[in-house]
């Protein structure tokens, strides 16, 4: 029986030389869209509308809607708050639909629509997300959302953990450089995180603006068995 694919994609640039309608794709952007969204629904938000654009974001905000948007890290100035997995409060989220536009998560979100299942992925439920997948029995393509169409750590760290989980299973497989790149890289950096994410971009950028404080949250593991998934160009809990 042929094996089920593990893919990992670097880039949104990289998407259309991935992409496999019959896969389920995990939308990952670590540091931060992916966890704020995950945390998002720990906290009982009911659903979030994914958007690329700040102006689809401000279309939203003037009918009403509550918006969490920023770029380069940065709160618009039209937003209710950012992206920080700490804004999304119980007392801010709990029963609320939100509008969300990002740097780099958001348009991968969109850009991932075409896969059988698209689904959001951190390290906060890692876990739930490798035994949602092996149960599918089907392809799995890691999209990581990068950093403007380029490569980040983070997220090639989180593609290489899932990567690892999905192939303990032997009915996956992968021939797929960047998974096993991905794989490599995880086992260099999993004894000691939070020194390797001292090398990480992003965690630069963060602390120029003081918003580094969240990173620490964002690498743990298997916080919550909830899964966000995309459905009908709005993600509710899975």
């Amino acid at each position: 029986m042929e094996k089920l694919k593990v893919e990992v994609c670097y880039s949104p640039a990289l998407f259309p030389y991935y992409e496999n309608r019959d896969a389920v794709v995990v939308v990952t952007d670590v540091l931060r869209a992916s966890s704020a969204i995950v945390t998002a629904f720990m906290n009982g938000v009911e659903r979030i509308i994914p958007v690329g654009t700040l102006e689809e974001a401000k279309a939203y905000k003037d009918r009403g809607y509550m918006v969490a948007a920023e770029r380069d890290g940065i709160v618009r100035d039209f937003a209710d708050f950012g992206n920080s997995p700490y804004n999304f409060t119980p007392e801010r989220v709990q029963g609320k639909q939100i509008v969300y536009s990002t740097t780099n998560g958001t348009n991968a979100i969109k850009l991932a629509s075409s896969g059988s299942q698209v689904l959001i992925g951190a390290y906060l439920n890692i876990s739930a997300l490798a035994t949602h997948i092996i149960k599918s029995g089907r392809d799995l393509l890691i999209l990581c959302a990068g950093w403007k169409n380029k490569f980040n750590l983070e997220d090639t760290l989180f593609a290489g953990a899932l990567s690892e989980m999905l192939l303990e299973d032997d009915r996956y497989n992968t021939i797929c450089d960047a998974t096993l790149g991905a794989i490599d890289l995880h086992n260099v950096a999993r004894g000691n995180m939070m020194a390797y994410v001292e090398k990480v971009a992003q965690k630069g950028r963060l602390r120029v603006n003081n918003l580094d404080d969240v990173i620490p949250y964002c690498f743990e593991s298997d916080l919550t068995e909830l899964i966000p998934v995309l459905m009908d160009d709005q993600l509710v809990r899975l």
